[in-house]
């Protein structure tokens, strides 16, 4: 975990509703990051096209997880707009959510929120489906913009995993 730099949290924070636009595919588990790049070259080259701009970052929705196999995700944007057949407009529900920001080390962070979420006593929101375990709202945002930054290494990305109160 040495090269894991935490950026803010972990901490608890109510969120409100945010709408979003985005592309929902179900890829395999050891393809995802590639998955991730690919849809989210796609997301920006068409909101650039219709001139949407967005009113915070883009994100990785986990919808539903299942590392063995197949995960059900969304690349993002918070955004209103045009929506269409590929990209569906959406929402992030409100709630309590579990935040950690960090740069570098997905895995350990994750694996540093979710040892925090246990040390707290909170319960993440979700429930079993036959394709995994699916979650109110898993994301991964990217505090900076990937539009402006091209290296992963560089970027600030805040897990923020929906809690049950």
């Amino acid at each position: 975990m040495s090269d894991l730099e935490i950026v803010s949290g972990p901490a608890l924070e109510s969120r409100g509703d945010v709408a979003t636009l985005g592309i929902r595919e179900t890829v395999p588990f050891r393809t995802m990051l590639s998955n991730r790049d690919r849809l989210l070259a796609e997301l920006v080259e068409w909101i650039t096209q219709r001139g949407v701009e967005p009113s915070g970052p883009f994100f990785l929705r986990l919808h539903v997880v299942n590392m063995a196999a197949d995960m059900d995700v969304e690349v993002g944007v918070a955004a209103t707009g045009p929506a269409d057949d590929r990209v569906r407009a959406g929402v992030l529900p409100a709630g309590d959510y579990a935040v950690l920001a960090y740069r570098n080390k997905s895995m350990a962070a994750n694996k540093a929120l979710h040892g925090w979420i246990q040390d707290q006593g909170l319960v993440l929101d979700t429930h079993p489906e036959p394709a995994g375990e699916a979650f109110a709202s898993r994301l991964e945002t990217y505090l900076t913009d990937p539009r402006t930054e091209p290296r992963k290494t560089k970027w600030v990305v805040e897990l923020a995993f929906k809690v049950r109160r």
